[in-house]
């Protein structure tokens, strides 16, 4: 008799386990879909996470298609993607990486932009990783990590756990290469 109610318990237990892990699951997935249809482009500053953002910096220099320099000297590594080398002494200037570069310091150098962290801070060369963001003169905001990828300046980088935009970097990357846009049309290999 014992061991048919210790049997029953168990078995309610899992049960009850089974059934919390399950709606778990469903939640995680409606969340996960509400994010991925939220990834817009050029998102609104509403768009932008408050809480992870760091508003109004001054970009003083360019460093590369993918690193500028904010007022006070901190450098800001653009995170989920990777444009050519133009400035590691150890490799070749990559093709397209000035025109990457260049395109980097039109849109942003001289210009405040609001920055936006995923989940690590800074990298092993004590960069802040962060997603830059515009303000057009229209209020908009022109999301510069997606510019960059869209327009064939620069590819989808996934480096976990820093992977918000991940998909949409992806899908951006597809259309540049299937649209032979900037280094998908230069550059071969």
């Amino acid at each position: 008799m014992i061991q048919k109610r210790i049997i029953v318990v168990i078995i309610v237990f899992l049960t009850l386990s089974l059934g919390l892990l399950w709606l778990g699951w469903e939640a995680g997935k409606e969340n996960t879909k509400q994010l991925i249809q939220s990834s817009d482009p050029t998102p609104t500053l509403e768009a932008v996470d408050p809480v992870n953002q760091e508003t109004g910096v001054l970009v003083t220099k360019v460093v590369d298609g993918d690193t500028i320099e904010i007022q006070g000297g901190q450098k800001i590594r653009y995170v989920g993607i990777d444009t050519p080398e133009t400035v590691d002494p150890r490799r070749a200037v990559g093709c397209f990486g000035k025109e990457a570069s260049k395109i980097n310091k039109e849109l942003v150098e001289g210009k405040v932009v609001i920055l936006e962290k995923d989940i690590t801070n800074v990298d092993k060369y004590n960069r802040l990783l962060r997603y830059v963001y515009l303000k057009q003169s229209d209020g908009t905001l022109l999301f510069v990590n997606d510019y960059l990828v869209r327009e064939g300046y620069a590819k989808n980088y996934t480096y976990p756990p820093d992977v918000k935009f991940n998909e949409q970097f992806r899908q951006a990357e597809i259309e540049a290469r299937e649209a032979n846009k900037g280094l998908w049309n230069k550059c071969t290999s």
